[in-house]
C-alpha cells in the first residue's frame, strides 16, 4: 500500500526540573545549597532513508514522543537528559507543523532535522549561590517540549515524471525500460498509486516516476489529481506520453499542459520531452501526420519521438535524450549554486566584488516584550525570554515566584504594567500561567 500523507502528534521531552537540597553531613554544618540541575528534554529528528518509500507505518502508530530529561538531586547530581527520538522518513519528506509551516524538506538520503526541539532542564538552587545569597531555596521547573499535531507527506523524487491521459501507455513504458513493476492493463486507471523505476542507458542510470493517469479537471483534485500531480513537483524533466490512435492529438496534448499550468506554473517551464505511443500497427504516413499535428501546439525545438514499449522502437533514442536533458538540467543548477556560493565568498568570475555590509540589530530580539491590557486588574505579557522565565518558575514556591517578580523589574516590564494602572492585586498571564504582581 502506497501512502503519501498523513497526520501525526509530535512531542520532544521536557526538561527535568531543578532540585532544591541542601549538603547535610556530620562535622560540615552549613554545607550549603546542592541541588542539581534538571536534564535536557530529548529532541525529534526526521531522517530520511533511501530504504523507505510510504508513510503507511505513521497511520498506525501517529504519535511520536521523545524522553523526558531527569529532574536534578540531591549531592549536585544533575538530571540525565531524555533520549532523542529519531525517526526514519523515505527520501522526499516534508513536514508541517500545525499551522502549515514547513519545518522540514527531506530530499537527500541521510537527512536530518529536528523537528520538536526539547525542554531546557532548570537550574538547582546551588546554580544560585551567590557572595549575597548563601542559601538560595529557589530551583527552576524543567522548560517544557515543543509539541504540535502536524502533517507528514512525500513527494517521490524522481529525474523524470511521466504524464499523460490514462492508458497512454506510460505504464507499460516504465516496465520496459526500468526495473518497475507496475500493474498493466487495457483499461483506464490501471494505475492507482505512484511507481518508480531506474532506467540505465550507456551504462548511466537516472529514476522515472510514473504517475496514475490525469484528467481534465486533475488540478482541481477530479480523479485524485492533485494529489498525483505533486509527485512531478521535484521532477527535472517531463515526458509527456501520448496514444498514437489519438483522433484529436494535438488537443489531448494541450488539455494535459493546462492541468499543468493550473497547478503550478513552475511546472509548465520544465524541460519536456513528447513521445507519441503504441505505433504498432500504424503505417509512417499517419505517424507523420499525428507528429505534424502536434508540432503545430508544441513548436518545433521541442523533441517528439514515436514509440513502441512493445516492440521497443525508438527506445534507446528516447533514454538518450532524456538523459541529456537531465544532465542539462543537472548541470544547470549545480552552476547557480556555484555562482550563489561565489557571491557568498564575494567573488564573481574570479574578480573580488563590493558586498554591502549588514549590521546586526544589537538588542536581542528575544528581549522583547509587549503588554496586552485585559481589563482593569488582568494583564497578559508576551515575550520569549520572558515566557521561558515564567515556564521555568514554580509557583508553589514563594521564592521561586518573587524571583520572577524581580526578574520583571529588572526587564522593565513592571515598571510599564505601573503605567498601565496595575497594582501588586493585579493578575498577570505570562505563558498561559497566572499570578499577582506584588511579592507574597
Amino acid at each position: 500500500m502506497f501512502i503519501d500523507t498523513a497526520k501525526v502528534f509530535i512531542k520532544a521531552g521536557d526538561g527535568g526540573s531543578g532540585a532544591v537540597s541542601f549538603r547535610h553531613e556530620i562535622y560540615i554544618p552549613k554545607g550549603g545549597p546542592d541541588g542539581g540541575n534538571g536534564g535536557q528534554g530529548g529532541d525529534v529528528i526526521f531522517r530520511a532513508t533511501k530504504d523507505m518509500n510510504t508513510l503507511l507505518k505513521f497511520r498506525y502508530a501517529p504519535e511520536l514522543k521523545a524522553k523526558d530529561g531527569a529532574n536534578g538531586a540531591k549531592r549536585l547530581c544533575a538530571g540525565r537528559s531524555g533520549e532523542d527520538l529519531v525517526v526514519e522518513v523515505p527520501v522526499g519528506t516534508i513536514v508541517r507543523d500545525g499551522s502549515g509551516k514547513i519545518v522540514a524538506d527531506l530530499t537527500f538520503d541521510g537527512d536530518w532535522k529536528i523537528v520538536a526541539k526539547g525542554g531546557e532542564g532548570g537550574f538547582g538552587n546551588a546554580h544560585f549561590k551567590s557572595s549575597t545569597r548563601q542559601t538560595p531555596k529557589i530551583a527552576e521547573k524543567g522548560v517544557p517540549g515543543e509539541e504540535y499535531t502536524g502533517e507528514i507527506e512525500l513527494k517521490l523524487l524522481a529525474d523524470v515524471g511521466l504524464v499523460g491521459f490514462p492508458n497512454a501507455g506510460k505504464s507499460t513504458f516504465l516496465s520496459v525500460v526500468s526495473n518497475a513493476r507496475p500493474e498493466i492493463a487495457n483499461y483506464e486507471f490501471t494505475t492507482l498509486t505512484p511507481n518508480l523505476g531506474v532506467a540505465t542507458i550507456d551504462q548511466n542510470d537516472f529514476l522515472i516516476a510514473d504517475i496514475p493517469g490525469l484528467i481534465e479537471g486533475a488540478s482541481d483534485g477530479k480523479g485524485l489529481g492533485d494529489k498525483f500531480l505533486k509527485h512531478i513537483e521535484r521532477t527535472s524533466v517531463l515526458l509527456h506520453l501520448i496514444d498514437a490512435y489519438s483522433e484529436n492529438i494535438a488537443e489531448k496534448y494541450t488539455a494535459i499542459r493546462n492541468e499543468l499550468e493550473k497547478y503550478s506554473e513552475d511546472l509548465i517551464g520544465r524541460n519536456e520531452i513528447i513521445a507519441l505511443t503504441k505505433i504498432d500497427g500504424l503505417d509512417d504516413e499517419i505517424i507523420a501526420s499525428q507528429i505534424a499535428a502536434l508540432r503545430e501546439v508544441v513548436g518545433v525545438d521541442a523533441p517528439v519521438f514515436a514509440i513502441s514499449s512493445l516492440s521497443h522502437t525508438n527506445i534507446e533514442n528516447l533514454l538518450r535524450e532524456l538523459l541529456k536533458q537531465v544532465r542539462a538540467v543537472k548541470l544547470a543548477n549545480e552552476g547557480s549554486g556555484k555562482y550563489a556560493l561565489e557571491i557568498a565568498e564575494g567573488f564573481v568570475d574570479g574578480e573580488e566584488m563590493d558586498l554591502p555590509v549588514i549590521k546586526l540589530e544589537a538588542k536581542n530580539s528575544d528581549d522583547k516584550w509587549r503588554i496586552e491590557k485585559l481589563s482593569d486588574k488582568m494583564f497578559v505579557v508576551y515575550g520569549a525570554k520572558i515566557e521561558k522565565f515564567a515556564l521555568k518558575t514554580d509557583f508553589g514556591n514563594f521564592h521561586s515566584a518573587n524571583r520572577l517578580r524581580d526578574i520583571l523589574q529588572k526587564m522593565g516590564i513592571a515598571a510599564e504594567l505601573s503605567r498601565q494602572g496595575a497594582d501588586e492585586l493585579s493578575e498577570i498571564t505570562i505563558a498561559g500561567l497566572t499570578f499577582l504582581l506584588g511579592k507574597q
